[in-house]
Protein backbone atom coordinates (compact mmCIF):
# COMPACT_ATOMS: atom_id res chain seq x y z
CA UNK A 1 0.00 0.00 0.00
CA UNK A 2 1.26 3.48 -0.88
CA UNK A 3 2.31 5.68 2.00
CA UNK A 4 0.92 9.18 2.52
CA UNK A 5 3.07 12.23 3.19
CA UNK A 6 1.64 15.41 4.77
CA UNK A 7 3.73 18.44 3.75
CA UNK A 8 3.37 21.96 5.15
CA UNK A 9 4.48 24.95 3.10
CA UNK A 10 4.10 22.95 -0.13
CA UNK A 11 3.40 25.95 -2.36
CA UNK A 12 7.05 26.93 -2.95
CA UNK A 13 10.68 26.06 -2.39
CA UNK A 14 11.61 22.96 -0.41
CA UNK A 15 7.99 22.01 0.32
CA UNK A 16 6.97 22.11 -3.33
CA UNK A 17 10.07 20.21 -4.48
CA UNK A 18 9.45 17.59 -1.79
CA UNK A 19 5.84 17.10 -2.83
CA UNK A 20 6.95 16.60 -6.43
CA UNK A 21 9.75 14.12 -5.73
CA UNK A 22 7.74 12.08 -3.20
CA UNK A 23 4.76 12.04 -5.55
CA UNK A 24 6.97 10.63 -8.30
CA UNK A 25 8.36 7.98 -5.95
CA UNK A 26 5.34 6.16 -4.65
CA UNK A 27 3.83 8.51 -2.04
CA UNK A 28 0.33 9.93 -1.95
CA UNK A 29 0.56 13.61 -1.03
CA UNK A 30 -1.38 15.90 1.30
CA UNK A 31 -0.07 19.32 0.27
CA UNK A 32 -0.82 22.29 2.49
CA UNK A 33 -0.19 26.01 2.16
CA UNK A 34 -1.61 29.52 2.31
CA UNK A 35 -1.89 30.13 -1.44
CA UNK A 36 -4.80 28.22 -2.95
CA UNK A 37 -3.85 29.04 -6.54
CA UNK A 38 -0.42 27.47 -6.04
CA UNK A 39 -1.97 24.42 -4.41
CA UNK A 40 -4.22 24.08 -7.47
CA UNK A 41 -1.20 24.29 -9.79
CA UNK A 42 0.66 21.67 -7.73
CA UNK A 43 -2.35 19.37 -7.81
CA UNK A 44 -2.54 19.56 -11.61
CA UNK A 45 1.14 18.65 -11.85
CA UNK A 46 1.12 15.83 -9.32
CA UNK A 47 -2.13 14.07 -10.17
CA UNK A 48 -0.41 12.69 -13.30
CA UNK A 49 1.76 10.55 -11.02
CA UNK A 50 -0.09 10.04 -7.74
CA UNK A 51 -3.10 10.85 -5.58
CA UNK A 52 -3.00 14.34 -4.06
CA UNK A 53 -5.23 16.12 -1.56
CA UNK A 54 -4.75 19.82 -0.76
CA UNK A 55 -5.50 21.80 2.40
CA UNK A 56 -5.48 25.60 2.44
CA UNK A 57 -4.50 27.10 5.81
CA UNK A 58 -1.92 29.25 7.59
CA UNK A 59 0.02 27.27 10.22
CA UNK A 60 -0.20 30.30 12.55
CA UNK A 61 -3.96 29.80 12.86
CA UNK A 62 -4.46 26.94 15.30
CA UNK A 63 -8.22 26.74 14.69
CA UNK A 64 -7.73 26.58 10.92
CA UNK A 65 -5.02 23.92 11.30
CA UNK A 66 -7.20 21.67 13.44
CA UNK A 67 -10.25 22.15 11.23
CA UNK A 68 -8.23 21.33 8.10
CA UNK A 69 -6.79 18.13 9.59
CA UNK A 70 -10.22 17.11 10.93
CA UNK A 71 -11.67 17.65 7.45
CA UNK A 72 -9.53 14.93 5.87
CA UNK A 73 -11.67 12.27 4.17
CA UNK A 74 -11.49 8.77 5.65
CA UNK A 75 -9.22 7.52 2.88
CA UNK A 76 -6.69 10.24 3.74
CA UNK A 77 -6.72 9.71 7.50
CA UNK A 78 -3.56 7.59 7.73
CA UNK A 79 -0.54 9.88 7.59
CA UNK A 80 2.73 7.97 7.39
CA UNK A 81 5.17 10.87 7.03
CA UNK A 82 4.76 14.43 8.33
CA UNK A 83 7.16 16.97 6.83
CA UNK A 84 7.16 20.14 8.93
CA UNK A 85 8.52 22.44 6.25
CA UNK A 86 6.55 25.69 6.70
CA UNK A 87 8.84 28.39 8.07
CA UNK A 88 10.34 31.75 7.27
CA UNK A 89 12.74 34.55 8.18
CA UNK A 90 11.67 38.18 8.47
CA UNK A 91 14.29 40.88 8.52
CA UNK A 92 18.00 40.84 9.33
CA UNK A 93 18.57 43.46 12.00
CA UNK A 94 20.57 43.85 15.16
CA UNK A 95 18.48 43.02 18.23
CA UNK A 96 18.05 46.66 19.31
CA UNK A 97 16.57 47.56 15.91
CA UNK A 98 14.41 44.50 15.41
CA UNK A 99 10.77 44.76 14.37
CA UNK A 100 8.51 43.03 16.89
CA UNK A 101 6.05 42.10 14.14
CA UNK A 102 8.87 40.25 12.39
CA UNK A 103 9.77 38.51 15.64
CA UNK A 104 6.16 37.43 16.21
CA UNK A 105 5.84 36.12 12.65
CA UNK A 106 8.95 33.94 12.99
CA UNK A 107 7.95 32.55 16.38
CA UNK A 108 4.34 31.98 15.29
CA UNK A 109 5.27 30.17 12.06
CA UNK A 110 8.55 28.43 12.86
CA UNK A 111 7.69 27.25 16.38
CA UNK A 112 4.00 27.50 17.20
CA UNK A 113 2.91 26.51 13.70
CA UNK A 114 5.07 23.39 13.84
CA UNK A 115 3.44 22.43 17.15
CA UNK A 116 -0.11 23.15 15.94
CA UNK A 117 0.34 20.78 13.00
CA UNK A 118 2.39 18.13 14.79
CA UNK A 119 0.19 17.31 17.77
CA UNK A 120 -2.99 16.16 15.95
CA UNK A 121 -0.93 14.16 13.46
CA UNK A 122 1.15 12.61 16.26
CA UNK A 123 -2.10 11.42 17.83
CA UNK A 124 -2.99 9.72 14.54
CA UNK A 125 0.45 8.12 14.35
CA UNK A 126 0.16 6.79 17.91
CA UNK A 127 -3.14 5.08 17.00
CA UNK A 128 -1.50 3.67 13.85
CA UNK A 129 1.46 2.37 15.85
CA UNK A 130 4.00 3.98 13.54
CA UNK A 131 4.91 7.12 11.63
CA UNK A 132 7.78 9.41 10.68
CA UNK A 133 8.13 13.13 11.40
CA UNK A 134 10.73 15.10 9.44
CA UNK A 135 11.32 18.62 10.74
CA UNK A 136 13.00 21.18 8.48
CA UNK A 137 15.39 23.09 10.68
CA UNK A 138 18.42 25.17 9.67
CA UNK A 139 22.09 25.69 10.33
CA UNK A 140 20.69 28.71 12.22
CA UNK A 141 19.39 26.17 14.72
CA UNK A 142 22.93 24.90 15.26
CA UNK A 143 24.84 28.20 15.50
CA UNK A 144 23.73 31.80 15.92
CA UNK A 145 25.03 34.58 13.69
CA UNK A 146 25.05 38.40 13.82
CA UNK A 147 21.62 39.96 13.19
CA UNK A 148 20.01 36.52 13.10
CA UNK A 149 18.84 36.73 16.75
CA UNK A 150 15.12 35.77 16.73
CA UNK A 151 15.29 33.68 13.55
CA UNK A 152 18.19 31.73 15.06
CA UNK A 153 16.25 31.40 18.32
CA UNK A 154 13.22 30.00 16.48
CA UNK A 155 15.35 27.44 14.64
CA UNK A 156 17.18 26.53 17.85
CA UNK A 157 13.69 25.78 19.18
CA UNK A 158 13.03 23.47 16.22
CA UNK A 159 16.34 21.72 16.92
CA UNK A 160 15.37 21.21 20.57
CA UNK A 161 11.87 20.08 19.67
CA UNK A 162 13.26 17.60 17.19
CA UNK A 163 15.38 15.97 19.88
CA UNK A 164 12.70 15.99 22.57
CA UNK A 165 9.99 14.76 20.18
CA UNK A 166 12.22 11.83 19.27
CA UNK A 167 12.59 10.98 22.96
CA UNK A 168 8.89 11.42 23.78
CA UNK A 169 7.71 9.37 20.79
CA UNK A 170 10.30 6.62 21.04
CA UNK A 171 7.92 4.48 23.07
CA UNK A 172 5.43 4.54 20.18
CA UNK A 173 7.93 3.52 17.51
CA UNK A 174 7.58 6.87 15.73
CA UNK A 175 10.68 8.13 13.91
CA UNK A 176 11.63 11.80 14.32
CA UNK A 177 14.26 13.37 12.07
CA UNK A 178 15.62 16.78 11.18
CA UNK A 179 17.11 18.26 8.03
CA UNK A 180 19.15 21.37 8.82
CA UNK A 181 20.09 23.13 5.55
CA UNK A 182 22.62 25.85 4.96
CA UNK A 183 22.15 28.24 2.04
CA UNK A 184 19.34 27.11 -0.26
CA UNK A 185 18.32 29.30 -3.19
CA UNK A 186 14.54 29.67 -2.75
CA UNK A 187 12.12 32.50 -1.88
CA UNK A 188 13.67 32.51 1.61
CA UNK A 189 15.83 35.62 1.14
CA UNK A 190 13.14 37.41 -0.86
CA UNK A 191 10.80 37.08 2.13
CA UNK A 192 13.54 37.99 4.62
CA UNK A 193 14.34 41.17 2.69
CA UNK A 194 10.67 42.00 2.14
CA UNK A 195 10.63 41.69 -1.64
CA UNK A 196 14.00 43.34 -2.35
CA UNK A 197 15.05 41.16 -5.31
CA UNK A 198 18.50 42.69 -5.75
CA UNK A 199 19.46 42.18 -2.12
CA UNK A 200 17.93 38.72 -2.15
CA UNK A 201 19.89 37.60 -5.21
CA UNK A 202 23.15 38.95 -3.78
CA UNK A 203 23.00 36.27 -1.07
CA UNK A 204 23.48 33.54 -3.69
CA UNK A 205 25.99 35.21 -6.00
CA UNK A 206 29.53 33.91 -6.48
CA UNK A 207 28.95 30.26 -5.50
CA UNK A 208 26.67 27.31 -6.18
CA UNK A 209 23.98 27.35 -3.50
CA UNK A 210 21.86 24.34 -2.69
CA UNK A 211 18.60 24.04 -4.61
CA UNK A 212 15.23 23.06 -3.17
CA UNK A 213 15.53 19.81 -5.12
CA UNK A 214 18.73 18.92 -3.23
CA UNK A 215 16.87 19.08 0.09
CA UNK A 216 13.87 17.24 -1.36
CA UNK A 217 16.18 14.45 -2.55
CA UNK A 218 17.55 14.08 0.98
CA UNK A 219 14.03 14.02 2.43
CA UNK A 220 13.06 11.25 -0.01
CA UNK A 221 16.10 9.26 1.09
CA UNK A 222 15.25 9.73 4.78
CA UNK A 223 11.61 8.81 4.27
CA UNK A 224 12.41 5.58 2.41
CA UNK A 225 14.93 4.02 4.79
CA UNK A 226 14.04 0.66 6.36
CA UNK A 227 11.91 0.79 9.49
CA UNK A 228 14.91 0.18 11.77
CA UNK A 229 16.93 3.10 10.31
CA UNK A 230 16.47 6.73 11.32
CA UNK A 231 18.62 9.57 10.01
CA UNK A 232 17.97 11.56 13.14
CA UNK A 233 19.66 14.86 12.32
CA UNK A 234 21.35 15.84 9.04
CA UNK A 235 23.21 19.12 8.45
CA UNK A 236 23.49 19.83 4.71
CA UNK A 237 25.62 22.58 3.15
CA UNK A 238 26.58 23.61 -0.36
CA UNK A 239 30.24 22.74 -0.86
CA UNK A 240 31.20 26.43 -0.72
CA UNK A 241 29.76 26.86 2.78
CA UNK A 242 31.60 25.93 5.97
CA UNK A 243 29.42 27.64 8.59
CA UNK A 244 26.57 30.13 8.87
CA UNK A 245 28.91 33.00 8.05
CA UNK A 246 31.75 31.35 6.08
CA UNK A 247 31.10 30.99 2.35
CA UNK A 248 33.75 30.79 -0.36
CA UNK A 249 32.64 33.14 -3.13
CA UNK A 250 34.38 33.76 -6.43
Amino acid sequence: MKKTAFITGATSGIGQATAIILGKNGFNIIATGRRQERLDELKKELEKNTEIHTLNFDVRNQKAVLEAIDSLPKEWNQIDVLINNAGNAHGLASIEDGDMKDWEAMIDINVKGLLYVSQPIIQKMIKQGEGHIINIGSVAGKEAYPNGNVYCASKHAVDALNSSMRMDLNKYGIKVSQVAPGLVETEFSLVRFKGDEERSQSVYEGFDALKAEDIADLILYMATRPKHVNLADVLIFPNAQASSTMVKKS
